[in-house]
């Protein structure tokens, strides 16, 4: 009988508010979709069975708040996470333009153990959008995504279900991986770990 325990990997998603964080997650862990917009408060997470590449695990999808009077709220969640989505909107050129800061913030607040080899992974949301509202281009995206280090890129659209479950696939594989790599390096020093021995019997007392 294996003691091996399930993994459960914590995925964060960020990125400006109305980009679609919400829509995707919900789309993703319920394959369900809903015009109405609300904004997320600090942070919400749901949770879904993935099974990648014959590993099962559980991923937390964690959504932040993208309006900057409750991004102070999520912060508090970064921690712990072994994959990040960064997410724009093909229709929002700021938001675009966001990406780079939203990567920053969570490095410096997640406190990731090796920040040059943490996994990101980039959605450009919307894309059933008309091509005349969209203003983000696919070869600036490709540029920021290789000037980020490789970042894993996927167009998406939250609404009619386009390449949302190829995008959080590759989310889930990175985020195993980031969570066997950390799994490794605390075994790697547990074993370093100076075994302290005292000579002679505990001393007993009573009271």
């Amino acid at each position: 009988m294996s003691t091996r325990k399930k993994n459960i990997l914590k995925v964060i998603i960020l990125g400006d508010s109305g980009v679609g964080k919400t829509s995707l997650m919900h789309r993703y862990v319920n394959n369900k979709y809903s015009q109405q917009y609300k904004a997320t408060i600090g942070a919400d997470f749901l949770t879904k069975e993935v099974d990648v590449d014959d590993k099962v695990a559980t991923m937390q999808v964690w959504d932040t708040a993208g309006q900057e009077r409750f991004q102070s709220l999520g912060v508090a969640f970064y921690r712990g996470a072994d994959c990040c989505v960064l997410v724009y909107d093909v229709t929002n050129t700021k938001s675009f333009e966001n990406i780079k800061t939203w990567r920053d913030e969570f490095l410096v607040h997640a406190n990731v153990s090796s920040p040059e080899t943490f996994p990101f992974v980039i959605l450009g949301n919307k894309i059933d959008c008309e091509e005349n509202k969209k203003v983000v281009n696919t070869k600036s995206a490709q540029e920021l995504a290789q000037s980020l280090g490789n970042v894993p890129l996927f167009f998406t659209s939250a609404k009619d279900a386009i390449n949302v479950d190829n995008a959080f696939e590759e989310i889930a594989r990175n985020a195993l991986q980031q969570n066997q790599n950390d799994a490794d390096a605390f075994e790697d020093d547990f074993n370093d770990a100076i075994n302290i021995q005292l000579d002679g019997e505990p001393n007993s007392c009573s009271c």
